[in-house]
Parts: structure tokens; C-alpha cells; sequence
């Protein structure tokens, strides 16, 4: 063979050596390596079992602002060729991000996944306008996780405080303090997230039709009223910052109850001598029903810069679309909690965890999830959050509920530019 058409040939197996190889090779960029991660790590490991060729290039980042910030960035100027093919996102954001930049995703349609095997709350953030943009991955149900140890020397059991009131909740508080000098509640005043956790609950949002719904919003009201009396009984434990919250009270030994996003366990796990003294359960609401709610969590989506669409929806629906294998991997290594129904009642899953004293928290956790109320959420999610910190605040300092609380909307509606 002459050498010149030789080495065309070659030049051209190569070549297209090198685009299959690309073909194979999927970009991702997502924080935390201590949880997001290593889930990452282990769908990678479960797709590249069944395709040897494939490989997953992880970007790693601070947090989460820097996404927001590369989204904003290549969607500004309309360059999207600075993107890996997909990206962690946080769910409260990704709503705004895919209104302002509708160019910068590519959506879900024809993947191969159960939509219906996943929480409707969870699929509320990625769903837009009834196409699917992403597929969750960590599960951000709230739980209330109490030290049953201190709340048997007080007489109760962890069922006293299931599907109850928050007035009997108050009750048991006044009591538990009253013997251990223990909180039954702890806080974040500079995050403000129990409120919005309250009000789920409760099936209700801080929105209505796109406007703040406060002062008009009873449920609220009476929500921000029972706040400030655990507050000033010494039943809620209210800390400064994040630290103050997790370091002082939860770390500290000062509480006997955390109610937060599930992805709070590990922060409660830290005390290894506190092993075999917790158990979950679901929240108290005003009715007394059993309430549930959710906080925190994001979702991978594809971006417009993926140029194998079909090999990135595959990958996504083969791993975090329902494979046991990687949610039990994840879990195992990360921490992180399926939002998947039926990846949750693996053996993994099922199994009694010895430091929430042997019950099985993974399941129960998935369980709760597909029970939480999908409510109103709007792009002022978190300045909302600040407005009713500082409402609280007030509040304490003197103000009435009612006052208050027509401030908090009255900044929020003015921050909307409403």
C-alpha cells in the first residue's frame, strides 16, 4: 500500500478512534467531596461496569455559588462552550437559572427513567413547565431527630412526640427543660430555615401567585407565634450563626431535638458518644397530623455545551435514575440519601443504622420523602428566609407578631420590586 494512503488511513482510524474515546468521556462539575462526590464516584464506577470505555471527569468546586457563578457567567454572554456537559445545581435556584438562560440546558425528554418512581416534591424543582430538566440526587427531606435517652428520664417515649401538635410539643419542652436544662430545639438565626420547614408542613408557602403570602398567611402568623414562645420558654434554642448551631447546640450536648434536612446527620453523628441515643421521626404541625417537609437538595442537569446529549441522559438514567448499586454505593461512601422510591427499600437501605440506636433511618427517610407537600417556590426563596429572621428578631425585642411581620413583607415586595 502506498505510504502516503497508509498514513491517511491511520491518520483517519485515529481520528475516529479519538471521537469514539470522546464519545465516552462525560464531564461534571459539582462541591463537596465529602458527600456529592464520592455519589458521583460511585455512578461513574456502576455505568463504567456495563460500558468499560466510559469515563467521568469530575470538577470539583468550592460550593455551590461557583456553579451559579459559571451558569451566569456563560449564559450572560452567550458563550457556552466554557460548561462541562453537566452540573450539579441547587433546587431552589435552578427555576431562575433556566428562565434566564433557557439556552444554557438541554431537558431529559426520552431519557430512559421512572419519573413516577421519585417524590412529586422533589420533581417540582426540576420540572418546568412540565419538561424535565433534572434528575435528583440528594434527598433533602426534613427530619426531627430527638436524643430518646433524655427524653425517657423525662418520661416520653419517641411516639409522644410523633403526630403531635406544637402546643403539645411546647408542652414536653417546658418539661424537658425543666429536668435537664436541655433545649428540645435548636435554630440557625442567620439561615432561618425552621419557618419555611413549619410552613411545608402544613402544605402552605411564603408565596402565593408569585407575592409574598405573610401577613394574610394564618398559618404563618401562628407559625412565627409559636417560634418566639419556645424562644422565651427556653424550649427553642436560638444561635447566632451556623456555627453557634451546629458546634454549640448539636455538637455542644445543649439540645434534645434537631429538625432539619436530613443532610444534618452527619453533623449529629459527630458525638460518637451520643451513639444509640437518637431516633427520627416526622415534624409536628398545628393540626397534629404527622407533618413533612423538605430542605435543601440539588439535581445533575445537561448542559447546552454537551455535544453527546444521548450518552449524558443514558449515564444519568442508568445511575441516579434508579440504580440501587449507585444509591447504595453513595450512601455508603458519602452519606448521600436516594430521593428514588424504590432504590430506597434496598438491603442498604433496610439496614438498622447503631447510632440512631438500630432503627433503619435511610428507609424511613425515603419513605418521609414521598410523602412531602409540594408547595409555591419563588427566586426570593432565601431573602424571604432573611426578612422573617429579622421579623423574629423584632419580635423579641418587643414588637407585635402582626408588625412584625407586615415589615417582613413589606422589604420583601420592595426587594421583588412589587
Amino acid at each position: 500500500m502506498n505510504k502516503k494512503i497508509l498514513a491517511l488511513v491511520l491518520a483517519c482510524m485515529m481520528t475516529l478512534v479519538a471521537c469514539f474515546a470522546m464519545a465516552e468521556t462525560l464531564t461534571v462539575t459539582a462541591w463537596d467531596p465529602n458527600f456529592n462526590i464520592p455519589a458521583l464516584e460511585a455512578a461513574a464506577a456502576d455505568y463504567k461496569a456495563e460500558h468499560p470505555d466510559f469515563e467521568l471527569v469530575i470538577n470539583t468546586v468550592s460550593g455551590s455559588s461557583d456553579v451559579e457563578l459559571a451558569m451566569t457567567t456563560a449564559g450572560s454572554s452567550g458563550d457556552y462552550s466554557t460548561l462541562p456537559d453537566i452540573v450539579l445545581f441547587q433546587d431552589h435556584y435552578i427555576q431562575r437559572y433556566v428562565a434566564d438562560y433557557p439556552d444554557a440546558w438541554q431537558n431529559l425528554e426520552g431519557a430512559a427513567i421512572n419519573w413516577d418512581d421519585f417524590g412529586a416534591e422533589k420533581l417540582s424543582y426540576s420540572t418546568i413547565n412540565g419538561t424535565h430538566y433534572g434528575v435528583p440526587v440528594d434527598n433533602g427531606t426534613a427530619i426531627f431527630a430527638y436524643r430518646v435517652d433524655i427524653l425517657e428520664q423525662c418520661g416520653y417515649t419517641l411516639a409522644d412526640v410523633t403526630g403531635i401538635t406544637w402546643d403539645r410539643f411546647i408542652e414536653i419542652g417546658e418539661d424537658v427543660w425543666a429536668k435537664t436544662g436541655k433545649y428540645l430545639l435548636s435554630m440557625d438565626g442567620s439561615g432561618n430555615d425552621l419557618p419555611y420547614m413549619m410552613l411545608q408542613a402544613e402544605g402552605l408557602s411564603q408565596f402565593k401567585d408569585g407575592e409574598p403570602f405573610i401577613v394574610e398567611n394564618e398559618a404563618m402568623v401562628q407559625i412565627i407565634s409559636k417560634l418566639v414562645e419556645m424562644i422565651q420558654k427556653n424550649i427553642l434554642f436560638l444561635s447566632n450563626d451556623w456555627t453557634g448551631y451546629t458546634d454549640g447546640s448539636i455538637m455542644g450536648d445543649q439540645v434534645a431535638g434537631v429538625m432539619n434536612g436530613n443532610w444534618i446527620i452527619p453533623t449529629i453523628s459527630q458525638v460518637a458518644d451520643n451513639s444509640g441515643k437518637w431516633e427520627i421521626t416526622t415534624l409536628p404541625t398545628l393540626t397534629g397530623a404527622e407533618g413533612y417537609a423538605a430542605n435543601g437538595g440539588s439535581s445533575l442537569y445537561i448542559t447546552a455545551n454537551c455535544k453527546n446529549p444521548d450518552l449524558a441522559k443514558d449515564f444519568l438514567a442508568k445511575t441516579f435514575g434508579g440504580s440501587t448499586k449507585t444509591y447504595d454505593a453513595a450512601l455508603r461512601d458519602g452519606g448521600v440519601i436516594t430521593c428514588c422510591i424504590s432504590a430506597g427499600q434496598s438491603d442498604v437501605y433496610k439496614e438498622g443504622v447503631p447510632f440512631f440506636n438500630g432503627q433503619p433511618i435511610y428507609s424511613d427517610i425515603v419513605e418521609m420523602g414521598s410523602h412531602v407537600p409540594i408547595v409555591e417556590q419563588n427566586d426570593y426563596h432565601y431573602t424571604c428566609r432573611q426578612y422573617i429572621g429579622a421579623a423574629i428578631q423584632e419580635i423579641l425585642m418587643g414588637s407585635d407578631v402582626a408588625t412584625a411581620l407586615q415589615n417582613a413583607e413589606s422589604q420583601l415586595r420592595f426587594a421583588m420590586d412589587l
